[in-house]
């Protein structure tokens, strides 16, 4: 298994077992904070991971996805969606436009923090998914990969990332409807893999 449990092991140094976080019950509010991967380009809403990743753990996970965001939007944005919802959890899915925009990347770096730390302020805690760095040799050879600076982001702030989910999904030709985009099988298996790291984690049963 690949799930990369950076926050966890820092919190967990010199511990002999793995601490879970605790359990979302059903009807907690999840945010789904991303671009074009979240928001579910070219497939039907209820296809989209985070309507399936509602319907598979009963909480209610707001799409928080808006097609062409970069960190800094995302980042914009987010205030007034934590004011509305008050999420438990916000897995927070941005960088991918920022990379295919040859954006600074510590800039990027910058805002995922900024958004991390902005969550946890309002009393929500956070997974980081990665978007693997565009390559046109990746998708060719199937092995996309996530950017180094996700872990960097992970480990400074002590939360989880789900570093592959993305990267596996995207590097099948068959799961993605386009270059850039999973289709509404991959979609269905990206909100499998999902689930399986929040079980990891403790955050799902």
């Amino acid at each position: 298994m690949r799930w990369l449990l950076l926050g966890l092991a820092l919190l967990l140094a010199g511990c002999g077992e793995t601490e879970k976080f605790p359990a979302l019950t059903p009807g907690s509010v999840v945010l789904a904070l991303g671009d074009s991967l979240t928001a579910g380009a070219g497939v039907a809403s209820e296809q989209v991971w985070p309507a399936l990743l509602a319907q598979r753990t009963g909480w209610q996970v707001i799409n928080g996805g808006v097609n062409g965001n970069t960190s800094a939007e995302g980042l914009q944005r987010l205030p007034d969606l934590l004011d509305e919802y008050h999420p438990a959890l916000v897995l927070l899915t941005l960088g991918g436009n920022d990379m295919l925009r040859h954006l600074p990347l510590d800039e990027t770096e910058a805002n995922l923090t900024r958004a991390i730390v902005k969550c946890k302020l309002e009393g929500a805690s956070v997974v980081l998914l990665a978007t693997p760095q565009p390559s046109l040799a990746g998708a060719v050879l199937r092995n996309l990969s996530a950017p180094d600076f996700y872990r960097r982001v992970a480990a400074a702030q002590q939360v989880p990332l789900i570093e592959d989910a993305i990267a596996d999904v995207l590097s099948d030709p068959q799961l993605k409807g386009d270059q850039v985009h999973p289709n509404a099988a991959g979609h269905a298996v990206l909100s499998g893999k999902i689930l399986e790291a929040l079980r990891e984690f403790g955050y799902a049963n």
